[in-house]
């Protein structure tokens, strides 16, 4: 064993050349929207013996405040379907108040629509389990989303649609 001193360890000086390490912050989560439909109740509590078709949709979206905090929301949308008729449909618009440091700008848009979804999306999952439950359904537990995968396909639809369309 050695003997460190009183004071333990010496601090090592950063070297102040070196890039800023990276870090994301988050400052506020909250729920923009929710909206839950239930428009076949209470018929549509009944067990019907077969499993519900399920479509899932995920959008995101950053902007930059001029405060120098950035704004993102995870927009989850889930619709249950049986027998081509509505179950039940759960729109939830789960945003996040984020401080980011030492990202080049060229990453910022990555770490904004890939990085910060992973941080909310836990707390969204919760919420749309605990709607659906309430809804008088077993939760809905959504599958972990490849936020990467959805950015790139994101940027692949935008990069087919021709110039100038809205």
């Amino acid at each position: 064993m050695t003997d460190q001193g009183a004071a333990g360890p010496t601090p090592v000086a950063a070297d102040p050349n070196a890039p800023p390490t990276p870090g994301i912050r988050i400052m506020a989560q909250f729920i923009r929207d929710l909206s839950f439909e239930n428009p076949r109740a209470p018929e549509s509590l009944r067990a019907t013996g077969g499993q519900p078709q399920i479509e899932l949709g995920v959008e995101m979206a950053a902007r930059t405040r001029q405060d120098e905090l950035h704004e993102v929301d995870l927009k989850l949308t889930a619709t249950a379907q049986s027998n081509n008729e509505a179950i039940f449909t759960v729109e939830l618009l789960y945003g996040g108040l984020f401080q980011i440091g030492g990202v080049p700008a060229d990453a910022l848009e990555q770490v904004l629509l890939i990085e910060c979804p992973r941080y909310l999306f836990p707390f969204a999952r919760r919420i749309i389990a605990d709607m659906t439950s309430e809804g008088g359904f077993p939760p809905f537990m959504l599958e972990p989303i490849d936020f990467a995968m959805v950015y790139a396909a994101r940027n692949a639809q935008m990069a087919q649609e021709p110039a100038g369309t809205a």
